[in-house]
């Protein structure tokens, strides 16, 4: 498949979340929440970069939901730290925001992706 996951916008979106969230939570201090959120905000355009180097259509897609998993986890812990007062709730609704696009950007992918392999 490749196409080069550098021109993919659902990647450079994904990355530069991933970018805004290990800026905004560098003061965090629950660290245990502040890797956790780091992890699967990574995990997003990791995965995204992973399926768009698959050799197959089905893999491919695997991978893309691996990272709307990840997106969902990176929502769940930023309403955690929104209501436990880590993080103010203007940024969380930015990234909250940001991660809708992205989601429905993967929903986008992975329907394209699935129409390809059948």
């Amino acid at each position: 498949m490749g196409t080069g996951f550098h021109d993919l916008q659902v990647w450079r979106k994904a990355k530069a979340l991933a970018v805004t969230i290990c800026t905004t939570t560098a003061n965090l201090r629950d660290l245990s929440l502040r890797d956790q959120i780091r992890r699967s905000a990574v995990s997003v355009p990791s995965n995204i970069t992973e399926g768009d180097e698959r050799d197959t259509g089905k893999d491919s897609i695997r991978f893309f939901y691996i990272a709307k998993g990840s997106l969902a986890e990176l929502c769940t812990q930023i309403e955690i730290a929104m209501e436990v007062g880590l993080i103010p709730p203007q940024t969380a609704e930015s990234i909250l925001s940001q991660a809708a696009v992205i989601g429905r950007k993967l929903g986008a992918l992975i329907k394209a992706r699935t129409s390809h392999t059948l």
